[in-house]
């Protein structure tokens, strides 16, 4: 329970795992890879913290919020997956998507939210593989949404 703890450092906790809104499960096992579908940082079942498009109603610093808001529920849904975060061998990749403003360029450093939180509690092994995508909306006027890849240890 390593990264429990490193969580718990931070004055973080896991919230309860996200369930789909619609027809598909949370994630997928194939050997050693767990997918882990998007979610949309909302915790626990409660409305967003923000809504809105990231340059608009929508700092970059409160997208970096949401994103590492998404990053804490597919913690939640790992731990659901596997029964333990420590089961993780690496990150392998992230996948962000930011309901963007015209005009804003700066998704990475939205998509940074998720990716920072990994590697404080996993070091290199949270260094992954990325993609920062703008889009012209999300569900629920979200400002992110991002999905992970991890590799699992036997």
């Amino acid at each position: 329970m390593e990264i429990e703890k490193k969580l718990a450092t931070l004055g973080l906790q896991l919230p309860t795992p996200p369930q789909p809104a619609a027809h598909y499960i949370p994630f997928v096992r194939v050997g050693h890879l767990l997918f882990v579908g998007g979610n949309t940082g909302r915790l626990n079942g409660e409305p967003h913290t923000y809504v809105g498009k990231v340059g608009d109603k929508v700092t970059l610093e409160q997208g970096y919020e949401m994103a590492r808001c998404c990053a804490l529920n597919h913690l939640a849904i790992i731990k659901s997956a596997l029964g333990d975060l420590d089961r993780v061998e690496r990150f392998v990749k992230l996948i962000g998507y930011v309901n963007v403003a015209p005009g804003f360029t700066k998704m990475p450093q939205v998509v940074n939210g998720a990716s920072d939180l990994f590697v404080e509690l996993w070091g290199e092994r949270g260094e992954h593989a990325r993609a920062a995508v703008g889009v012209a909306s999300l569900a629920n006027d979200a400002p992110v949404e991002t999905e992970v890849i991890v590799q699992i240890k036997d």
